[in-house]
C-alpha cells in the first residue's frame, strides 16, 4: 500500500434507493455504505473521479473526512458495476483502525521468463492468481511479486513457497494450491507417423491382396 492514506472527502446521505442513487452518478457522485465496528450502517457520498482514481491505483484504505461528522479510516470492501460490468457504481466501505489485522485478497503477478519456456511445446500454467492474507490494515500489499525465472518444465510454485512482505503477515491461502506449473505436450508416435508421411502416402490404399493370376484358355 502507499505509505500515506488517501484521504476521501464524504457528505452523509440521508435518502437511499436506486433512484436517488442513480441521480447521484448523474451529478458526478459515488453512492458507498461504511460498515463496521459495531456501529449503525453510514451511507455516503464520494467523488466519483476522486475515489475511482485511488482505486484504480490499486488503494484500498483510505481517511473518508465526512462532511459535519468527522474522519473515518476505512477499508475498501466491495464495489459493485452496472449491468455491463464496466462502471463501478457502489461501493462498501469498512470501518478498520490502524493497528487492525484484516482478511485481504492479493493479487499475483509473475515476473521473469521461465527457463522451461525455452523448451517447444512448453506451456506456462498460472492455476490461482490470487493470495488469501491476513496481514494488519498498514501492510496491505497492492500486490505481490512471485519470480518464476528458475521454473524448468515439470516444475511447480505453491502457495507455500511465495516469500510474502511482511514476516508478520500470514497466509490463508492452501500451501500446497499450484501458483505456476510448467507442462510439456508431447506429440504421439502415431501422430508424428501421420505429419511425417506425404501427402501421396497417406493417400494411397492400403493393399488387401494380390491379383490372381488368369488362367489359360
Amino acid at each position: 500500500m502507499s505509505d500515506e492514506t488517501p484521504v476521501l472527502e464524504a457528505k452523509k446521505r440521508e435518502r437511499t434507493g436506486s433512484r436517488y442513487c442513480r441521480r447521484i452518478r448523474e451529478q458526478g457522485g459515488l453512492p458507498a455504505v461504511v460498515y463496521g465496528h459495531k456501529q449503525d450502517p453510514l451511507s455516503i457520498t464520494l467523488d466519483a473521479r476522486e475515489a475511482m482514481t485511488h482505486i484504480m491505483r490499486g488503494e484500498k484504505v483510505y481517511t473518508l473526512n465526512i462532511e459535519g461528522g468527522g474522519t473515518e479510516t476505512v477499508l475498501l470492501r466491495e464495489l459493485q458495476y452496472d449491468y455491463l460490468g464496466t462502471n463501478v457504481v457502489h461501493c462498501d466501505l469498512s470501518r478498520v483502525d490502524l493497528n487492525e489485522r484484516v482478511h485481504t485478497r492479493t493479487p499475483i503477478r509473475l515476473i521473469g521468463e521461465a527457463v522451461g519456456m525455452k523448451v517447444s511445446g512448453a506451456t506456462l500454467m498460472h492455476a490461482i492468481t490470487e493470495l488469501d492474507l491476513e496481514c494488519q490494515v498498514t501492510n496491505l500489499p497492492d500486490y505481490i511479486e512471485v519470480d518464476i525465472s528458475d521454473l524448468d518444465v515439470g516444475g511447480t510454485i505453491r502457495a507455500g513457497d511465495i516469500k510474502l512482505p511482511k514476516e508478520s503477515m500470514k497466509l490463508l491461502t492452501d500451501p500446497n494450491a499450484e501458483v505456476a506449473h510448467i507442462v510439456y505436450h508431447h506429440m504421439t508416435e502415431e501422430s508424428e507417423t501421420a505429419e511425417g508421411e506425404t501427402v501421396e502416402e497417406q493417400a494411397a490404399p492400403e493393399v488387401i491382396t494380390e491379383k490372381k493370376e488368369e488362367s489359360e484358355g
